[in-house]
């Protein structure tokens, strides 16, 4: 499974297949080239011609110009304010930052999401209207921290601040025992989606199967239960 990139892209509108990125540094390449392999329709932007060019270069969006987005009028005759999801990301310019994202917002643009490098920058974002404020270097040096101290947890997709869906890998003390003698749900509080074994997902298992050490479990809970699992 691969759950990491869940969280960022939830928000959007499951019927929306076109998106618009501005600023076209790593961040914002990595979105432009994940969209893309997605299947959907992605509009590259930046006022830097060089990092037009690179995307260009690297076919990772369907279009890509270079655009001063502070500039509303620009903004208009690109056509970016008919996308219903764009995603603002110019993390280290907080002027040039909030100035596009009210141009947006201003425009019609229903979804912007933006990246932010500080609280402040965060807050002044929210005051004009974006509707999502993200912070990838603290959400991966959070996955980090994880990872290192929790290395059995492959992956994890927050649904709030207090609950997540985790894939782990079945603990050596449920190794051989049937999910009901588990007790998941009694002594742990945590619901069971799935098992993963051999690259094969079972959907729902029987309360009869047997888990087997090396095979992964995907559940669902408070992060507080999650943590009492014997790991």
């Amino acid at each position: 499974m691969n759950l990491s990139s869940f969280s960022f892209f939830r928000p959007a509108r499951s019927g929306s297949q076109q998106f618009a990125v501005i600023g076209l540094g790593r961040f914002g390449r990595a979105v432009c080239s994940t969209l893309h392999k997605m299947g959907y329709e992605v509009m590259g932007a930046d006022f830097d011609a060089k990092q037009v060019t690179q995307v260009a270069n690297d076919q990772t969006a369907t279009h890509v110009m270079e655009l001063d987005s502070t500039d509303p009028v620009a903004l208009k005759q690109a056509g970016i304010f008919e996308f219903d999801t764009v995603i603002v990301a110019i993390g280290n310019f907080i002027e040039e930052s909030v100035i596009t994202t009210l141009n947006l917002k201003e425009g019609g643009v229903s979804y912007v999401v933006a990246k932010a490098s500080s609280q402040i920058h965060e807050k002044l974002l929210k005051k004009v209207g974006a509707d999502r404020v993200v912070f990838p270097e603290y959400e991966m040096g959070c996955t980090l921290a994880r990872s290192l101290t929790q290395p059995s947890i492959l992956e994890r997709f927050e649904l709030d601040p207090d609950n997540s869906i985790v894939e782990v890998l079945v603990p050596a003390e449920f190794d051989g025992k049937t999910i009901a003698e588990t007790q998941l749900r009694n002594r742990y509080g945590l619901n069971l989606i799935a098992i993963s074994q051999d690259r094969k997902l079972e959907i729902n298992p029987i309360s009869s199967q047997r888990l087997q050490k090396g095979s992964a479990m995907v559940l669902i809970g408070s992060n507080k239960d999650i943590n009492r699992l014997p790991l």
